[in-house]
């Protein structure tokens, strides 16, 4: 290959990581009860809502130890950046099926209601997300059926 055309290759792929990780999107989830959702980054500033724990929050900025985030009907807020963990839940946006395998013809394990939580065990990049509930029963579960992932 020559070097007039191994240029505009190496823009090109160089540009493609820049922008996947310009879009990347970051979600934490609340690592307690009663974590305060604030208007501004300040405990002085107004108090807008109370979480309890495992909610995913999507991080839209960080400034010192505060988040900026939205939860899943479009809030903005800030909590303090303690107040999360990197342990990921999603929440189900309706009705929902868990799967034994990753694909829509396996095995139905069971179904959750909308907005019960599940712990995020792994994302298969496939559409599918690997769950756990809390009493301890795994599946899969489609990605479009949750927020937080």
């Amino acid at each position: 290959m020559s070097k007039q055309r191994i240029k505009p290759v190496l823009i090109a792929t160089l540009l493609a990581g820049v922008a996947s990780s310009v879009f990347a999107v970051e979600y934490r989830s609340t690592n307690r009860t009663g974590v305060i959702l604030y208007e501004s980054p300040s405990e002085n500033s107004a108090k807008r809502f109370v979480l309890s724990a495992n909610i995913p929050l999507e991080v839209l900025a960080e400034q010192g130890t505060w988040l900026r985030i939205r939860d899943r009907d479009g809030t903005l807020a800030w909590l303090a950046k303690a107040d999360t963990s990197t342990v990921r839940y999603v929440q189900a946006n309706r009705l929902a099926e868990v799967r034994k395998d990753a694909n829509p013809g396996s095995a139905l394990l069971f179904k959750v209601e909308r907005n019960v939580l599940l712990e995020l065990q792994q994302d298969t990049r496939t559409g599918w997300l690997k769950i756990k509930h809390r009493d301890g029963a795994m599946g899969y579960i489609r990605i479009e059926d949750v927020w937080g992932a």
